[in-house]
């Protein structure tokens, strides 16, 4: 079954501006580019790809363009732009001209404002998003979903997606109060939900297949087989876990799902989500 990769990264490591990976982050401290990633996507039946910023510049965007003009398996690019900067519209309208964009995200998950996504200059950002067409991934941890449910509640049109469950705390084996929140964020019909990043919340190097299952029975609860799609976080999942081992959790998960429910979750959701070609 051919499948969709919704969430993965490129990058041309430097210390600086990568300062989220740590030194115990030493397996993904270097370059990490398509051709690295090809013959992987071949050996896992993986047709296509969405690469996702990394970098919270515009420079991070214009490189994922480039690399999308220059490999076909990338079918689109989730970017950045300072959706809180008063020319933001002029921004927006400058990248609708290249069609590999066809979202953006911002790494809330590292403002130091508990209420960052209820400000008013990014509300407004945000704001201009759908008529454009354009998704926004919701990049947070745990203790931000309540406001991240009331942040996604004043845009009923706009298509969000929850990077990476919304990251709770597996590796403790802790669910509440995570639970309640994501089925209280799941009854927004216009936000999805990735099933990545899942192995680097756990334990990096005692892990199991057993850890993920209660996290992965209340999303599939929440959202369903129709908002649910499969990412791999590649290379940060390398911290913890091999590409195959990332789809091998989710396959075995699904087994018993209809092969119709297996298609939309490994690929049309995620065509239809960010409109790819």
């Amino acid at each position: 079954m051919n499948k969709i990769d919704s969430h993965q990264h490129f990058w041309k490591y430097d210390v600086a501006r990568h300062k989220w990976i740590t030194p115990q982050m030493k397996a993904i401290r270097h370059d990490f580019l398509p051709k690295d990633l090809i013959n992987i996507l071949e050996n896992n039946d993986i047709e296509g790809t969405v690469a996702v910023q990394a970098d919270s510049t515009e420079e991070e965007t214009n490189f994922l363009i480039e690399l999308a003009n220059e490999y076909s398996f990338i079918k689109g690019v989730v970017g950045w732009v300072d959706l809180r900067d008063d020319k933001v519209a002029q921004r927006l309208e400058y990248y609708s001209n290249f069609k590999k964009i066809v979202g953006f995200r911002h790494v809330v998950q590292d403002e130091p404002d508990p209420n960052f996504l209820l400000d008013k200059s990014f509300l407004e950002g945000i704001a201009l998003l759908e008529p454009l067409n354009y998704t926004y991934d919701v990049l947070i941890y745990e203790k931000q979903l309540p406001t991240a449910n009331l942040f996604i509640k004043r845009f009923p049109n706009q298509k969000f997606v929850l990077d990476h469950i919304a990251k709770p705390k597996i590796a403790i084996n802790q669910i509440k109060p995570w639970e309640q929140q994501i089925r209280e964020i799941a009854r927004n019909e216009n936000c999805y939900c990735k099933l990545s990043g899942m192995v680097t919340e756990n334990d990096w190097n005692l892990w199991n297949e057993a850890d993920f299952k209660p996290y992965l029975d209340v999303i599939f609860e929440a959202f369903g087989t129709k908002r649910l799609m499969f990412g791999s976080d590649w290379p940060v999942c390398m911290l913890a876990a091999s590409y195959s081992q990332v789809i091998e959790i989710i396959d075995n998960y699904m087994k018993d799902l209809s092969d119709f429910e297996k298609d939309r979750i490994w690929r049309q959701n995620a065509t239809d989500f960010y409109n790819l070609k």
